[in-house]
């Protein structure tokens, strides 16, 4: 009898058979774009990472810039060994969800930058998000510049389209790259708060307008909105300020005055989105005022009508209970009597409430 071929074990629903080995990904399909440049000058025709390094290293006053998107482990490790890459930076372009932060590895650099980007929506209260982020990382040596993104919104083609148009800065080196990215980004929170300043102003609009009722939810929601731009802001500070120190030696005199102008609008960014939060915090405490003036007069208009209802309750609880002994009810215009008497007691509570505002 001829044996039967060995199947796999599927029981609790999994085979114990060695997976499929994973293909690896060649990682040209994660770099975007690969240029050496010459005295501030792009080179013609395409490059991959490791022909464009060995055309720089041929050269004088060349560096190559290699911009990726999204690499997986396989296409970072591949590009790090051309470029001797840490293993630690490594990790972090993989996974990225990094603070920005300013590392140095020998003679590499390794900037983590943080982009946000507006979302537009119809109105600020029906909004369910309001800023979108991302992240950038910067590995700047000696004659290369490799850029890791990550997100849709953090392209960089037109800092690269800039760059080629002015060979002057170029031919400063990869440090003029890290300064226009950085620039970029920074230029880019700008546009971001001035959009973010016309939410929070439409939303103090909201809370202080007497007509209009505002859910809390919606204070939270921006301000929740806020943190995460304050997140991705204000951390950069600190590499800015090291970017701008003439230790380590790295970056050269001239770049680092131009990182002292993207430290300012930096702090110009920082500071505004400080004065957003604290005006949200007050926005929420306003809010809570009105929510709890609010209550407190439909208390009163409650308490009012519950007044005047007790006049009809009581007087009809009394002549409810049916003793013989009741002089009134012998009295032949008894009843219209204290229909009356019930009309008139309740009006003028009516009255007596509405003019103390209480209806």
């Amino acid at each position: 009898m001829p044996t039967m071929p060995s199947l796999p074990n599927w029981s609790n629903g999994k085979s114990t058979q060695a997976d499929a080995p994973k293909i690896p990904v060649p990682a040209a399909r994660a770099i975007v774009d690969c240029a050496v440049y010459v005295d501030g000058v792009r080179l013609p025709g395409k490059y991959t990472h490791r022909a464009a390094l060995a055309e720089v290293r041929s050269r004088d006053n060349a560096f190559v810039w290699v911009g990726m998107h999204a690499p997986d482990e396989g296409q970072m490790q591949d590009v790090a060994a051309t470029f001797g890459l840490h293993e630690l930076m490594v990790e972090d372009a993989v996974h990225a969800h990094e603070r920005p932060k300013l590392e140095r590895y020998d003679d590499v650099m390794f900037l983590v930058l943080r982009t946000v980007v507006y979302v537009p929506h119809e109105s600020v209260a029906t909004a369910s998000e309001i800023v979108e982020t991302g992240e950038i990382m910067v590995f700047v040596g000696p004659d290369f510049v490799v850029t890791v993104r990550h997100g849709d919104h953090s392209e960089l083609a037109s800092v690269r389209k800039s760059l080629e148009q002015n060979a002057e800065r170029l031919a400063m080196g990869p440090f003029a790259v890290l300064h226009a990215i950085t620039d970029h980004v920074v230029d880019s929170y700008l546009s971001v708060i001035q959009l973010v300043e016309q939410d929070v102003d439409s939303m103090e609009e909201l809370v202080f307008n007497p007509r209009n009722t505002v859910a809390v939810e919606h204070i939270y929601l921006l301000k929740r909105e806020i943190v995460e731009l304050r997140r991705s802001v204000t951390p950069l500070g600190l590499p800015l300020l090291q970017l701008t120190q003439p230790a380590g030696g790295l970056v050269p005199k001239e770049i680092r005055r131009y990182f002292r102008d993207v430290r300012d609008h930096h702090t110009i960014v920082a500071e505004r989105i400080s004065e957003y939060d604290e005006v949200l915090s007050s926005l929420v405490d306003a809010a809570l005022a009105k929510i709890a003036v609010q209550q407190n007069t439909d208390m009163r208009k409650i308490s009012a009508w519950v007044a005047i209802a007790a006049v009809p309750t009581g007087v009809a609880g009394i002549y409810g209970m049916n003793f013989e002994n009741m002089p009134e009810l012998g009295y032949k215009y008894g009843y219209q009597s204290i229909l009356f008497l019930i009309a008139s007691v309740c009006v003028g509570l009516f009255f007596l409430f509405r003019r103390n505002n209480w209806l």
